[in-house]
């Protein structure tokens, strides 16, 4: 790699950034910011800095990494597909439909890759979480239950949780678009998931203009029932799943990157690795993305596959709007 870029400055920008300059030392690194200013702090890992998506085209990068806020992920990367430049998307891949679609028509018709950054595919407990719901450990599959909360104010503690991307919604805000890991490896694992129900909160607790909580009825193709919930409230980080089967039940705590099994025999350990450096799964997802360019085997999320999760997201909003009533609850 001699030339690439990532766009976006906010955390995993920075991230991405660095990857890129440990797996490709002596590569030329662009950074941009979504909006094109030239900003005043210090952007590390960075050689040069670029106001605009027409001038990495004209400086041929070879790929670029789009991690600026969803509603500006079209604008930033139609433009580099048409030019034939390979994006890496960070998920979501949009905030609206819409332009998930406008992005397939690019990619289909200048045939340029493009993949989607849902890295937990990458987790190494999720790889082998993958492999035991394919071998039909679980039996039957009766239900799953799916969890993440995490509490807002301290996913950046050194900016006022308010002003951040996920408290806005002109920036794709709201525990459904932030969140939306959950959706990507729940279908990636149990297929696609239809919405039965759902219910949008906004506690008095952040005080947002998103939603801070949301709680899902899903099913699978099988009938089996998904019981989904994302918050930005819980004090303790917590990101769990449940598949519960006729043979017994698979526990997976993507935290701590363990797999348990229960059955009537007790409890297995299937897997545990908690101290696996969660950073390997940018480098793998970004090796893995250099594997699709090159037309080699991968695993990369297709623009397809992503939008079932936006396809998804926008049936909640739609059919299901934030209750004001729940809104004026405490959280």
């Amino acid at each position: 790699m001699e030339r690439v870029a990532v766009i976006g400055l906010g955390n995993i920008a920075t991230r991405h950034r660095r990857n890129l300059k440990q797996l490709f030392p002596n590569t030329k690194l662009y950074a941009m910011s979504a909006s094109g200013r030239i900003p005043q702090e210090t952007v590390n890992d960075a050689d040069h800095l670029v106001t605009s998506v027409d001038a990495l085209i004209e400086l041929r990068v070879q790929f670029v990494i789009v991690a600026s806020p969803a509603p500006f992920h079209a604008s930033h990367a139609i433009p580099l597909i048409k030019a034939g430049i390979p994006v890496l998307i960070e998920k979501p891949v949009t905030a609206a439909l819409d332009e998930v679609k406008m992005l397939q028509r690019a990619a289909s018709q200048y045939q340029t890759p493009v993949s989607i950054g849902y890295c937990l595919r990458y987790l190494s407990s999720a790889i082998e979480m993958k492999k035991q719901l394919s071998s039909g450990k679980v039996g039957h599959l009766y239900h799953a239950h799916v969890e993440i909360g995490q509490y807002l104010p301290d996913w950046r503690p050194s900016k006022d949780y308010r002003d951040s991307v996920s408290a806005k919604t002109s920036l794709g805000g709201g525990v459904l678009l932030e969140l939306s890991h959950e959706f990507d490896y729940a279908q990636w694992l149990l297929g696609t998931l239809t919405l039965e129900h759902a219910i949008l909160r906004q506690t008095e607790e952040l005080s947002l203009e998103v939603e801070d909580s949301a709680d899902m009825l899903l099913s699978t193709s099988k009938q089996a029932i998904v019981h989904m919930h994302l918050d930005f409230l819980q004090r303790k980080a917590h990101r769990q799943c449940r598949f519960v089967g006729s043979k017994g039940t698979l526990e997976w705590d993507l935290i701590d990157n363990e797999i348990r099994f229960v059955s009537p025999q007790g409890v297995q350990v299937l897997y545990s690795e908690p101290e696996w450096d969660k950073n390997q799964m940018y480098t793998a997802m970004v090796l893995d993305f250099l594997n699709l360019i090159h037309k080699q085997p991968n695993q990369c999320v297709s623009l397809a596959e992503a939008a079932k999760s936006v396809a998804l997201i926008e049936q909640i909003k739609t059919r299901y709007p934030i209750n004001s009533t729940l809104g004026d609850l405490k959280g």
